[in-house]
């Protein structure tokens, strides 16, 4: 069940922000962050993961996602990643790994760069946020149905969706989660300015690619691997821009190797 709480941030005042926990307190906790999709995208693996390793997993939705309230001034990833900081000061959470997709892996490396000591770990599954030469993230919102599947999936026959019968709430809900992708990240999914700062990340950070990833290549992903201090690169296999999507067993067994590093 999800819960809405008010958090005061620094900055930027009141903020409503819903979220939902899975597991029972005991055991190490995650902060999970959704990609452009939306949390569906990931909160099915993040009930699974605190079941199986376990963990205490705590699911946000970045404010305006999925029809939730966004106040005027959270208009970026960086005050995203201010508002995720207060939540973790809200529930008293110590030792977090923080584990973000697409631009949830945007919003935990500005999470991160906060330097707060709540957070011990980023695990960045294919992450976008940075520029790289010769590897631009392609214009998501230019792309038809069939091309963005292609893209995100190394299987789209078996993962891609079909708009054509989802149900209009659906399709308002997605929508309405495109709108808030591009106030966040805009159509290149970077901030030209990033990279230089990456080597502020003190954490351990694991980063993980999906091999087909047709969004941010391979290429991509080392070179973010690359800039980060003593980041180390996983590629899980027959994956793409979702692993936890495609490949949940390969993309548990890395949070829980990194959980007991």
């Amino acid at each position: 069940m999800s819960t809405t709480t008010t958090l005061h941030v620094d900055g930027l005042g009141a903020v409503p922000l819903t979220y939902t926990r899975y597991g029972d307190g005991t055991h190490k906790p995650v902060l999970l962050l959704h990609g452009g999709g939306g949390p569906g995208t990931v909160n099915p693996w993040g009930e699974k993961i605190a079941a199986e390793l376990p963990a205490e997993v705590v699911a946000p939705v970045h404010p305006g996602f999925d029809f939730t309230e966004r106040p005027e001034v959270v208009d970026s990833i960086a005050a995203v990643a201010r508002v995720e900081a207060a939540l973790l000061d809200e529930l008293n959470l110590t030792g977090v790994t923080v584990v973000g997709n697409s631009i949830g892996g945007w919003v935990a490396i500005e999470l991160a760069l906060l330097a707060s000591p709540r957070v011990t770990r980023l695990i960045l599954v294919d992450s976008v946020g940075i520029e790289v030469d010769g590897h631009p993230i392609p214009d998501f919102f230019e792309m038809s149905p069939a091309d963005l599947a292609a893209a995100t999936f190394a299987d789209p026959a078996t993962h891609g969706i079909d708009f054509s019968t989802l149900p209009e709430p659906v399709r308002r809900r997605m929508a309405s989660n495109r709108a808030s992708l591009d106030l966040y990240a805009g159509r290149t999914m970077a901030d030209p300015g990033l990279k230089a700062r990456l080597d502020g990340i003190t954490v351990p950070t694991l980063v993980v690619w999906g091999e087909a990833d047709g969004m941010g290549d391979l290429d991509y992903g080392r070179a973010l691997a690359a800039t980060i201090p003593d980041a180390r690169f996983q590629v899980i296999e027959h994956a793409g821009h979702l692993p936890q999507v495609e490949q949940p067993a390969a993309l548990t067994a890395l949070v829980a190797g990194a959980l007991t590093d």
